[in-house]
């Protein structure tokens, strides 16, 4: 591996991926695509960590004024040789990214959105001294630096960077703005919403509508936002969103890509673990792979050829969405659904993608649209206009979904006092009966994992992480999940020394409902591995061992006492 390229882990700007010698998958075609059907203003709206500043930092390389035509070099542009003559580095480019945008009040964003706008001046700084501009227009500069600049000049400060720039280099401007919803997204969390989308929508009225510099703009994010009237009045504003086929191959990488990364690292034989934990979302008619999870995988096996998946992209934020989703609408029908998604199978629903962040969560078919926009569902197919299949796209949303389900769980049965002492009850008295009755009702009374979709392994650890919950805050338990005991490592062990009491517990998932075969099975383990050895030692005076088998929301409890 030692004369391999560095993996681009966390790096999104194009310039230092090409100087650096990053591996980078070619992504340029889209700078001619966009080219030959691009409109006043364009937004491409993707989800989270799918390439969208990489991309961004591509277009302002290509087309800005002064770049190094040798960044291109061995690319797909550049064999489209008429096309860079003509576009490549002949344009004045404004280029800033919102994502940094978040302040927990807005006095504190608005403070970072003017540390945006004197990043973006600051990079200009040709313009002081320019012999095209006049006295006034290097005044206008000098305000675009000042961190206490008025209202007025924040608001019109793109704008006015372009009109700077056209009067110097006597060209129209290309404007990229990235991540442009971040604001919106952290004023709605935040209890400032009305004040930032009247900011945005000022700012962007000024620089997108009645800009006469400018040549054309490209706005990445989540959502698509036009009930916001943040565009009102363009003309036809061109969105690109995960339901259209143009561009749908630009964001995320192709399974051709996803090999080829493979072969280069000589990581191959780890082709089907990255399919199944990365792959399934669909842009377009394009399945594409998480970048995000592809470069951050990779550099784990390089490392270390032996590292299982993991997840990587829903760590990279507080997955609110989907633990609204399921704490609010988590019953009923929504609950049948949830379990169908978890089973690998898809749901039918009418998608709206020009949602709102004040309404996203007033009604459940707004969050079914919001999940999808932002790649917790992709779709599987489009049955008639706004009406979609979706699915989850893979494991490791699954384990999101399943994560977020035990942890409201566990949130619930924490206020469950009663309930939980007679389970516990029972479990001290060898009561298997009493245990089987009070289980079912909790996983009556949960999301289940079905068949299918999720492996027998994640399906005895979500049963075990139930069980975990419900006995986990019993005053003079020590409970250990996995913990080494005998030769082996019991699923549970509980010691209640007060009353000198241990208990054994085995979980397994019960495939087709042999409820009697997964008891067995988990008995012989028992005995197998010598679970009791470490409580004997300790000289409890009573031992329970328990099998417990579950399928769906069933389950079977066998409770023998050592003698």
């Amino acid at each position: 591996m030692d004369n391999k390229k560095m993996i681009p882990v966390g790096v999104e700007d194009f310039k230092e991926i090409r100087e650096d010698d990053y591996y980078y998958v070619d992504k340029t075609v889209m700078i001619r695509d966009l080219l030959h059907s691009y409109g006043k203003v364009n937004l491409f709206t993707r989800p989270r960590r799918f390439g969208k500043s990489l991309n961004m930092s591509m277009l302002k390389c290509f087309f800005e004024i002064g770049t190094d035509p040798l960044l291109f070099d061995g690319l797909q542009i550049a064999e489209e040789k008429e096309l860079c003559e003509e576009y490549m580095g002949q344009y004045p480019v404004v280029s800033v990214s919102l994502k940094g945008v978040e302040g927990t009040d807005y006095e504190s964003a608005r403070a970072m959105a003017v540390e945006v706008l004197i990043e973006e001046t600051r990079r200009l700084c040709f313009l002081k001294d320019s012999d095209c501009l006049s006295e006034n227009d290097k005044s206008l500069y000098a305000r675009l630096l000042d961190r206490n600049m008025d209202e007025s000049t924040l608001i019109s400060g793109l704008r006015n960077m372009t009109e700077l720039l056209r009067k110097h280099y006597g060209k129209k401007v290309i404007l990229l703005i990235d991540e442009y919803d971040v604001p919106l997204s952290a004023a709605h969390r935040n209890g400032y919403y009305d004040n930032m989308l009247n900011l945005v929508r000022l700012m962007f009225h000024q620089a997108l509508k009645t800009n006469s510099s400018l040549f054309f703009a490209v706005l990445t994010g989540c959502l698509r936002v036009s009930r916001e009237s943040i565009f009102t009045g363009l003309n036809n504003p061109k969105i690109f969103s995960i339901t259209k086929v143009r561009f749908d191959e630009y964001f995320g990488f192709t399974d051709l890509e996803v090999r080829d990364m493979l072969e280069y690292y000589e990581l191959t034989d780890h082709y089907d673990a990255v399919k199944e934990w990365y792959n399934g979302y669909q842009f377009g008619k394009v399945k594409v792979y998480n970048p995000w999870d592809i470069v951050n995988y990779l550099d784990e096996l390089t490392a270390d050829p032996n590292t299982p998946p993991t997840d990587f992209w829903s760590n990279t934020s507080g997955n609110y969405l989907v633990h609204k989703f399921i704490e609010e609408y988590g019953g009923g029908q929504t609950q049948a659904e949830i379990e169908s998604l978890l089973a690998g199978e898809t749901v039918v629903k009418k998608i709206r993608e020009d949602l709102t962040y004040k309404t996203m969560y007033s009604n459940l078919e707004n969050i079914w649209s919001a999940l999808f926009m932002t790649g917790y569902l992709t779709m599987r197919g489009r049955l008639s206009g706004d009406t979609y299949e979706l699915a989850i796209p893979n494991r490791e949303v699954e384990h999101l979904f399943s994560d977020q389900i035990m942890e409201l769980f566990q949130e619930r049965v924490a206020k469950d006092g009663e309930s939980r002492r007679k389970l516990c009850d029972a479990l001290a008295d060898g009561d298997a009966n009493t245990v089987q009755e009070l289980f079912e009702d909790y996983l009556d009374s949960t999301i289940s994992l079905r068949d299918t979709f999720v492996h027998r392994e994640r399906k005895e650890n979500f049963y075990l992480g139930i069980l975990l919950g419900l006995i986990a805050y019993r005053d003079g338990w020590r409970s250990k999940s996995n913990q080494e005991a005998g030769d082996g490592f019991a699923d549970i062990r509980v010691e209640i020394r007060r009353k000198d009491i241990g208990i054994i517990i085995e979980m397994k998932y019960a495939e087709d409902a042999k409820f009697d075969e997964a008891l067995q099975e988990a008995f012989d383990q028992i005995v197998r591995e010598n679970y009791v050895h470490e409580l004997k030692k300790e000289d409890f005076h009573t031992i329970y061992k328990y099998a417990i088998a579950c399928y769906k929301k069933q389950c079977r409890v066998r409770c023998e006492k050592e003698e």
